[in-house]
């Protein structure tokens, strides 16, 4: 325990205090000698391992994340986002003038997404379509991946120019960059047209109906007269009633900082029916699903 505490510059009757409290919930273990071991749990704290969430923890405890749950009260009152008014400008914005958040996010994110990844690419086949184009789709993980999967498949990055400007290199690096293009947009602005299946990823759920439904018209414009194209939305569906889903907890996150939110399948329809499309199938609530949509 001594050397942890110098190691961290805390007190050690402190840390111990607070590793205990830890441990009683699984995180760590207490051995004799003060000796600190970790559990299944804990082993996600290291950034040496592939299911890392150590940028993900690192991100939730920045102030871009608590100070907003300070006003949560606010929030309740008026049903908007609080961030804007902490910081004087809203979330990407706060991004943008803090470069060490906006690196730590978007390392948070790749992480999340290395796992949602592949149990989406496990539930949908993506090869049933020859051009793909994933709208807001960061630095290209999601993509890339799709494209080692799919080898018949060519696809378009598309997001804001300091988002995308090493995307070139990663899709050079997983050995995708002659299928793969980069277009450096905004999925308010024009979307590029000519692809048999456009791609959400996690970018709905941080806007309202208004800005969502913006978002689903401009694909549709790129989809144009083209019925057989799909737009494929990749989004947690949230589960009914009092049932138990981490979804829920997201949703007062998405309250509080962006002002959108999470849905459940009724929400997702609607949404989805404003924007021009209409869902095909009923996706399993209470997780992560494929939303297949058709132009309308």
């Amino acid at each position: 325990m001594p050397q942890l505490a110098e190691k961290t510059g805390t007190d050690p009757g402190a840390l111990r205090r607070m590793l205990r409290c830890a441990a009683a919930v699984g995180v760590f273990t207490l051995r004799d000698g003060g000796k600190v071991g970790l559990t299944d749990m804990a082993q996600a704290l290291r950034s040496d391992v592939p299911n890392s969430q150590r940028d993900m923890i690192l991100f939730n405890g920045s102030e871009a994340v608590n100070r907003p749950y300070a006003e949560i009260s606010t929030a309740l009152r008026t049903g908007r986002p609080v961030f804007d008014e902490i910081f004087g400008m809203d979330f990407f914005g706060y991004l943008r003038q803090h470069p060490e958040t906006s690196a730590l996010f978007d390392r948070a994110m790749s992480r999340m997404s290395a796992t949602t990844t592949q149990q989406l690419l496990d539930a949908f086949d993506f090869g049933r379509f020859r051009r793909v184009a994933d709208i807001g789709g960061g630095q290209g993980y999601f993509l890339s991946e799709l494209l080692l999967r799919h080898q018949e498949v060519r696809g378009t990055l598309v997001d804001q120019p300091q988002v995308v400007e090493n995307a070139p290199g990663f899709f050079a690096e997983k050995g995708v960059a002659e299928r793969a293009e980069v277009v450096s947009g905004d999925f308010f602005g024009e979307l590029p047209s000519g692809h048999d299946a456009y791609v959400l990823k996690a970018v709905l759920h941080d806007w309202d109906d208004a800005a969502a439904t913006a978002i689903l018209r401009g694909v549709r414009r790129a989809i144009g007269d083209d019925t057989a194209a799909r737009l494929v939305v990749l989004e947690h569906v949230l589960a009914p009633g009092d049932a138990w889903d981490q979804g829920k907890f997201l949703d007062i996150d998405m309250l509080l900082r962006f002002g959108g939110g999470e849905r459940d399948l009724a929400e997702w329809r609607e949404l989805l029916a404003a924007g021009g499309f209409a869902l095909e199938g009923e996706p399993a609530a209470g997780r992560w699903a494929a939303l297949v949509c058709r132009p309308v």
